[in-house]
């Protein structure tokens, strides 16, 4: 598959540098606690080194960690085996790196309602661990999240443009920003890996065009996109695919589901990881190529803030080097951040391009 080829597979390559990632990630970002069951979930798809150097770091911070190894499925979001589906539930911590991962199924929402601290690292390789976690200022990555989230609960309009072709308007109506970039700090509160934050405007004013045109994952014949895949919405729902093979890919994967609500968007992320520079294939940080847009579709949780509905799956697309504009005022041009409070905290960060 496309997203795991290009990397360096010998257990010394970036070894040290894994550790400290790993130890990072389960102290700092997922605070991991002396005496608590950690649960790690892979499938056979999954850097078994990111996974290993992971249990030892849970180790180390005087957790219990159990590792679940599990069958690669055809695709993600299929509900997981009922031991893999028990093992979550109990956990006090659950991290996943299973490709087909099982965020949006059953056994997810299970483990949540039990009060795990979840976050979803799906396809997380050594190389991806040491990028956008060992190597990244979190503190200060989290902190231009919560000043793009200000900006934009703040404003009434947002359009989003792109060189690709996308121009899409809608109101935000007051809605709440997601951090989903934070600190696992709340019991039954699912995070993802840092460098985003997501919302949903008022979903009837959503209208226009979106061109995903970085990456589009699942269906599994995609990732990275060789050519761009246009949408057509109206009142938040696509109501025209096109584009070439990929595009038909997509509008077949979506209409063999027979639901409705595939087709509906659930959400906007704004992607500012800094140790993503260019997509890979890999969606977990695809969604966070810096100053990107990645926009799902499919079923939206409550966490979003907005409506709730389920659907039959999700999926997720990236634009690249998008053009915010909030009540008629660029916050950010063509990929580049240009508010002068975004402009700082960038230049803070060391951020290519900002200095």
């Amino acid at each position: 598959m496309e997203f795991s080829m290009g990397t360096e597979p010998t257990s010394r390559y970036l070894a040290f540098e894994l550790g400290l990632a790993a130890r990072k990630l389960v102290e700092e970002v997922m605070l991991v606690k002396k005496g608590e069951d950690v649960v790690i979930t892979a499938d056979t798809s999954s850097d078994w080194r990111v996974v290993e150097a992971t249990a030892a770091a849970v180790m180390a911070a005087g957790a219990s960690p159990t590792v679940v190894w599990y069958e690669s499925r055809p695709s993600a979001v299929i509900e997981p085996p009922r031991p893999v589906a028990g093992a979550i539930r109990e956990s006090d911590v659950w991290i996943e790196y299973a490709v087909s991962y099982i965020l949006h199924t059953p056994a997810y929402k299970r483990a949540l309602q039990a009060g795990t601290r979840y976050i979803c690292l799906t396809g997380m390789d050594v190389d991806m661990m040491v990028r956008t976690v060992g190597q990244v200022d979190y503190p200060k990555m989290i902190e231009l999240g919560k000043a793009l989230g200000a900006l934009i609960h703040g404003a009434d309009e947002i359009r989003v443009t792109s060189p690709a072709g996308t121009d899409l308007v809608a109101r935000m109506g007051g809605r709440p920003i997601r951090y989903s970039g934070k600190l696992a700090d709340t019991p039954g509160e699912p995070i993802m890996l840092g460098g985003q934050i997501s919302f949903c405007p008022l979903e009837d004013t959503i209208e226009g065009t979106l061109v995903f045109d970085g990456a589009l994952w699942p269906p599994k014949e995609l990732g990275l996109l060789k050519e761009p895949v246009r949408l057509t919405l109206k009142n938040g729902r696509v109501t025209r695919i096109s584009g070439g093979r990929e595009a038909a890919v997509l509008e077949r994967w979506l209409k063999g589901f027979g639901d409705p609500n595939m087709y509906r968007l659930a959400h906007y992320s704004l992607g500012f990881n800094p140790g993503v520079q260019a997509p890979t294939g890999r969606i977990v940080e695809d969604e966070r190529v810096f100053a990107s847009i990645e926009m799902g579709l499919g079923s939206q949780g409550a966490q979003i803030g907005g409506e709730t509905w389920d659907a039959a799956g999700h999926t997720d697309g990236v634009v690249l080097n998008p053009s915010i504009i909030l009540d008629g005022e660029p916050i950010e041009e063509n990929g580049v951040y240009i508010h002068p409070q975004l402009v700082k905290l960038c230049k803070e960060m060391g951020v290519p391009g900002y200095e």
